[in-house]
């Protein structure tokens, strides 16, 4: 290569990083040019009567006067229910968790079963597809052999036609 096609080779170079630069950060730099721009030209502040928003005590004031040990004092099975011990409680998450196991278990046995009865089923499928191929692979070479033997049988008789004279044309 002469210098000149490497000077426009280092050119071309130098404008495709200047360009790669500018497509990567110049969002950046537009957005922050723009919000430089907007806090130095903000708008007044406004004049409005708006009322202060309403807090939750004067939205429900009754909510301030609730404690825990009020909820649920009416509801007898909530009231048992807090009464229980921790290991109680605990023994019953336990329960729950192996109930919900063997449901879940259940489930994947049957659906392993149901996997396995569609695969045998399938297996089964596969295997007559294949009997049905050999059987017609081995009917196709018997008839390739018939055929051969028929062509040498023609091509015989023909060759004896010849020879007595026949010329082909008095079809």
């Amino acid at each position: 290569m002469s210098s000149r096609s490497w000077t426009c080779l280092r050119c071309c170079l130098v404008i495709f990083a200047v360009v790669s630069a500018l497509c990567v950060s110049g969002p950046a730099l537009y957005w922050k040019f723009k919000k430089a721009l907007k806090l130095k030209a903000s708008c007044p502040p406004c004049k409005c009567h708006c009322s202060p928003p309403l807090s939750l005590l004067d939205v429900a004031p009754g909510l301030a006067n609730l404690t825990v040990r009020d909820c649920g004092k009416d509801d007898p099975d909530l009231k048992e229910e807090m009464e229980k011990q921790y290991v109680d409680l605990l023994s019953e998450e336990l329960k729950l968790q192996e109930t919900v196991d063997k449901e879940r278990t259940h489930h994947m046995n049957i659906t392993v079963s149901e996997a396995r009865r569609l695969a045998s089923e399938y297996q089964k499928e596969s295997e007559k597809c294949n009997t049905a191929t050999e059987t017609c692979e081995v009917g196709r070479e018997r008839a390739e052999v018939l055929l051969r033997k028929e062509k040498k049988l023609t091509d015989l008789w023909e060759k004896r036609a010849r020879q007595m004279g026949w010329s082909g044309n008095e079809l």
